[in-house]
């Protein structure tokens, strides 16, 4: 690794404390580092001496995290958690004595009537509800008639879905087989289904006959035919009337039945429930019984400069870790009401989907978040009393600018967690929540990945929330920055890594290379994270990150948006900063040069003057990914004379246009 910038400009070490928690000792953080202190006759004084045990005692924590949060399993774990004579880099076995289910672990909930999954959108006035007793039942239909499909262990089932109650219930059904479940959303482009779907080549897959977006419903079909037209091993289409007023029917599509007549084929009738959602009969649900490390999920890379590589995701790993997030650093349980905002191709939903483990209620959402206006979620927060709330940085700073104040329109006295996630929460994002949104919350900004899907660093219940900061480095995660190799550093900026069970993409032997630039406070422990390293700008050899800019920027009411990236010089042996913003007007015409040099000087003052763009130009438009992330190294390939193939993922793939042959960067 590349030295990091010695100087750190720009990084409070102090930050503003908004918001402190109450009544510790009763959350379970606590509770958990008493049962380990208990169980290990240890004294761990608080989260960092229960961080650091964690990632010094691996096996013993991951033990403590299975007992703790009541992981199900046909054959429980003996002996150690994972052979510590394996290798880290080879993929040690965790766990290989034990056999579970994960979708048991989702469907435990012995109160029939409780609610496990609330559905709205744009359309809907009234959620739709579905209880553990109906959704147990509709999963052994789906599975059964998976089964009569010719569904077996380590087949793929797909979605090109919308976040529907549907869409959890082909995925449990899957997974109580042992097959593998992959999903994506119906704003994905066909090329980058194709590009995904075609890897995994599913047996099953299930669709939607519309979706709902701004207002308007949007046929799904001429999309689908496309898909299936290059995925020929695809043996069954089933589709789903999401949008009811637009039809439906299995002769719309290739190979194609409905929801109904496909859980038809269970043998089972119609309806097994009675009128208040208890089940009629007592049947069980045939759980394969299955390795720890049996896959659960495929996920895929972005794909943004390239074809999406898949991730494939363990059943147990997953359990284990969403366990950790939600009960231990959450606090959550089974009387909350998890509500994530994320489509089904983004991990979120499947972060979402894990509430089930805690017998919790989730809440799925599809749609515009701005329709019928800025108020949508928070109206739904408030109708069914949301506890714990999830959403992106992008859409809290879009409530922001449409300058909607949820505290003063909404009651939210239910809501007691935000999270947010997909790119960094600047601290001016951390001021309006408190400001605007609520006082008494817990604000977890939370980043982790695809790659593993789940968390790095995140929320915590006992700890402080200061401004800008990422609250901790999540347990049994060794998450540290490094400026070159085996240099680990706080207070100064440098790569995120994580001793884990191999070298992510082999840049170091025995260390995960995540590729993410961070700092960790030395005095807070919290940490900012600062953009990609493979998008690190490296003017001069000083180095540093692109949410530097974006925090001074984004004050600045007339930009709309920015984009930060480095243009690589002739020589490859340097590189120069250009800003672009967008702003209102037409974009044809040049920058107003006293807003130019209003902002070189804050940065000149507030960074350094290594920080300074070589150019700062206007742009009408700036890329995103579906998931609402700036889509930076690409323009970096681009300005640096480079050609990219615009990907699936892209909602605005003609914008990656305005960055070619720019006369100003013309070398």
């Amino acid at each position: 690794m590349t030295i990091a910038e010695p100087t750190n400009q720009g990084q409070d070490f102090h930050p503003r404390k908004m918001w402190e928690p109450s009544n510790i000792e009763s959350k379970e953080m606590e509770m958990f580092r008493f049962f380990v202190n208990k169980k290990h006759s240890l004294s761990l004084a608080n989260y960092d001496d229960l961080w650091q045990w964690s990632v010094d005692k691996i096996g013993q924590f991951w033990n403590a995290v299975w007992t703790y949060t009541n992981v199900i399993a046909s054959t429980p774990h003996f002996g150690p958690a994972v052979d510590a004579s394996v290798p880290m880099d080879v993929f040690p076995a965790w766990y290989s004595s034990a056999r579970l289910n994960f979708a048991e672990n989702a469907l435990w909930c012995k109160d029939p009537h409780k609610t496990a999954i609330i559905a709205s959108g744009e359309l809907q006035s009234t959620p739709t509800t579905i209880s553990y007793a109906e959704l147990y039942t509709k999963v052994r239909q789906c599975a059964k008639a998976m089964r009569k499909a010719g569904v077996v262990k380590g087949d793929r089932v797909a979605g090109y879905i919308a976040n529907c109650p549907e869409a959890i219930i082909a995925m449990l059904a899957a997974s109580s087989i042992g097959a593998i479940w992959s999903s994506t959303s119906p704003d994905f482009g066909t090329i980058g289904v194709l590009d995904r779907f075609s890897q995994i080549r599913p047996k099953l897959l299930f669709s939607v006959n519309a979706v709902v977006y701004n207002g308007r419903p949007h046929d799904h079909f001429q999309k689908l035919r496309q898909v299936l037209e290059g995925l020929d091993m695809v043996e069954k289409v089933i589709l789903i009337p999401f949008v009811p007023s637009q039809p439906c029917n299995g002769s719309a599509v290739d190979k194609g039945t409905t929801w109904s007549e496909f859980l038809a084929t269970s043998g089972e009738a119609s309806s097994t429930t009675g009128t208040d959602g208890v089940t009629q009969d007592q049947e069980l649900i045939q759980f394969e019984p299955l390795p720890f490390n049996h896959p659960l999920y495929i996920l895929f890379s972005s794909g943004t400069t390239g074809k999406p590589k898949c991730i494939v995701h363990s059943a147990g790993g997953m359990l284990l870790q969403h366990k950790k997030e939600h009960i231990i650093h959450g606090n959550l349980n089974s009387q909350d009401i998890l509500f994530q905002y994320t489509t089904t191709g983004w991990m979120m939903w499947n972060w979402l989907v894990s509430g089930l483990t805690l017998g919790a209620t989730i809440v799925l959402f599809d749609g515009s978040p701005f329709k019928p206006g800025p108020s949508a979620l928070w109206d739904l927060i408030d109708q069914v009393k949301v506890t714990a709330f999830g959403t992106s940085a992008k859409y809290l700073q879009a409530v922001q600018d449409a300058g909607y104040l949820p505290r003063k329109r909404n009651d939210l006295s239910s809501l007691h967690s935000i999270y947010s996630t997909g790119s960094p929460l600047k601290p001016e994002s951390f001021d309006f929540v408190y400001d605007n949104i609520k006082q008494d919350v817990l604000l977890g900004s939370i980043t982790g990945g695809t790659d593993i899907c789940s968390l790095f660093a995140c929320h915590n219940a006992v700890l402080p929330v200061y401004r800008g900061e990422i609250q901790c480095r999540a347990l049994g995660m060794k998450i540290e920055a490094w400026s070159a190799p085996q240099s680990p550093v706080f207070g100064a900026s440098g790569d995120l890594n994580k001793k884990y069970k191999a070298a992510y993409f082999d840049n170091y032997s025995g260390v995960w290379y995540h590729g993410d630039f961070m700092w960790i406070n030395p005095n807070t422990g919290g940490i900012l994270m600062l953009g990609r390293s493979d998008g690190t700008l490296n003017p001069n050899g000083v180095r540093f990150g692109s949410a530097e800019i974006y925090n001074i920027v984004d004050t600045y009411p007339e930009v709309e948006d920015s984009l930060c990236v480095g243009q690589t010089l002739k020589d490859a042996a340097d590189e120069r900063v250009v800003l672009f913003l967008k702003v209102a007007g037409d974009a044809q015409q040049p920058l107003d040069q006293d807003l130019v040099n209003r902002i070189k000087t804050h940065i000149r003052n507030q960074l350094s003057p290594r920080h300074v763009p070589a150019f700062i130009l206007r742009t009408a438009d700036i890329p995103y990914t579906i998931n609402g992330k700036k889509v930076e190294i690409a323009v970096k390939k681009i300005i640096s004379g480079k050609t990219v193939v615009p990907s699936g993922t892209l909602v605005n793939p003609e914008s990656l246009e305005l960055y070619y042959n720019i006369p100003e960067l013309k070398q």
